[in-house]
């Protein structure tokens, strides 16, 4: 074989590695798309999805036929307070005993850490000018306990940390109105224990406070309810929705009229979690539909396979739906590009779910 007969060889050997290379490569890469589209996790293939149930037929209305519930992210001991990032497209959430808040990526379909150290952080939202407001209810002397705004440079700002000198309990759910005033629930259920904060004496009753949108000041709005846990205002806000976390036999959500001057009216009982059903945190649709956490209270009789998920009510408090999941729903949020998605934080993991429903926040 001459040498120019050898470095021809050569050339088409060099030439077919490269051709099985860049194959490989391309393969490897195709590859890819259908792990991104599979990413999230369904509970069932079949159309219509039985763990979404309808209690009543007006639910239809608000269930899409091919719609799945989808597992998006796992590992967390404890998912709360979810809010939707819209201009990020991304979710944040609070992993209350591992002190942090995470971020799930709705492009790259991943979680990740927003911040470490959130001084057990439980409830979040947004004020009117996207920075996020956050209930932090670690019980340290020095840290927590407190209601807290992250600029759009990052630095936090304390909003509240105290009523009339003695510090909050442990702020637990947060909702900001049209008019910038922030209201949140203040339970003792954090300050019990070593796994969600630290464990104190309380100083101050169970109630939920008002922030005022320009001076800063606090007012405690409601007062002789025990355990206060979810919020919400209805579409027009004139009506505050207040989760009772130990109200005795059952738990209850108040409606209460809301007032010009931000006092409140008398409440009126407006659901009951009868069936041994425990409710957490609350969201309205644009109808004035009570999505709710669910799950089971506990009582030895109850059933968790039934009861785990959210529960759906109408306006005049009827049960129309239930969305099932293997596990209890802590608290929700509506978000997506529509603002038609459902994210469900579910003790150890989000879930969420498409619905034919807007978010009554949703601009």
């Amino acid at each position: 074989m001459t040498s120019e007969q050898q470095r021809s060889q050569d050339s088409r050997r060099r030439f077919l590695k490269q051709s099985l290379n860049y194959s490989a490569a391309l393969l490897a890469s195709s590859t890819l798309l259908p792990r991104i589209a599979q990413s999230a996790e369904l509970l069932s293939r079949r159309y219509p999805d039985p763990s979404v149930e309808v209690l009543d037929e007006s639910f239809m209305q608000l269930r899409l036929f091919n719609a799945s519930v989808e597992k998006l992210a796992d590992g967390l001991r404890w998912a709360e307070g979810p809010v939707w990032v819209g201009d990020g497209r991304y979710l944040l959430l609070s992993d209350i005993p591992n002190n942090r808040i995470v971020r799930w990526d709705e492009i790259s379909q991943t979680l990740g850490v927003y911040r470490e150290q959130s001084n057990f952080s439980n409830g979040l939202t947004r004020d009117r000018q996207g920075r996020l407001i956050a209930c932090e209810g670690s019980t340290t002397h020095e840290l927590g306990r407190r209601i807290t705004r992250t600029e759009h440079n990052g630095r936090i700002t304390v909003l509240a940390d105290n009523f009339e000198g003695k510090r909050f309990n442990s702020p637990n759910d947060i909702v900001v109105k049209r008019d910038g005033s922030i209201w949140f629930t203040d339970p003792p259920f954090q300050a019990g224990n070593d796994y969600e904060g630290f464990k104190i004496e309380t100083e101050l009753p169970d109630a939920v406070y008002r922030i005022d949108g320009e001076t800063l000041s606090v007012t405690r709005v409601i007062e002789g309810i025990a355990g206060p846990n979810g919020l919400c205002f209805s579409p027009d806000e004139k009506r505050l929705y207040v989760v009772e976390g130990r109200a005795r036999p059952n738990r209850l959500i108040w409606a209460y009229p809301v007032n010009d001057d931000g006092t409140l009216g008398e409440r009126t009982q407006h659901v009951e979690a009868t069936g041994h059903g425990a409710l957490d945190g609350i969201k309205c649709d644009e109808g004035g539909n009570l999505w709710c956490g669910w799950g089971s209270s506990g009582s030895p009789e109850a059933n968790p396979d039934g009861l785990d998920g959210v529960r759906v009510f109408d306006p005049q408090g009827k049960a129309i739906g239930h969305i099932h999941l293997p596990e209890r729903c802590a608290n929700l949020c509506f978000g997506g590009a529509q603002g038609n998605r459902l994210f469900m934080a579910s003790s150890h993991a989000l879930y969420s779910l498409f619905v034919n429903a807007r978010g009554a926040t949703f601009v």
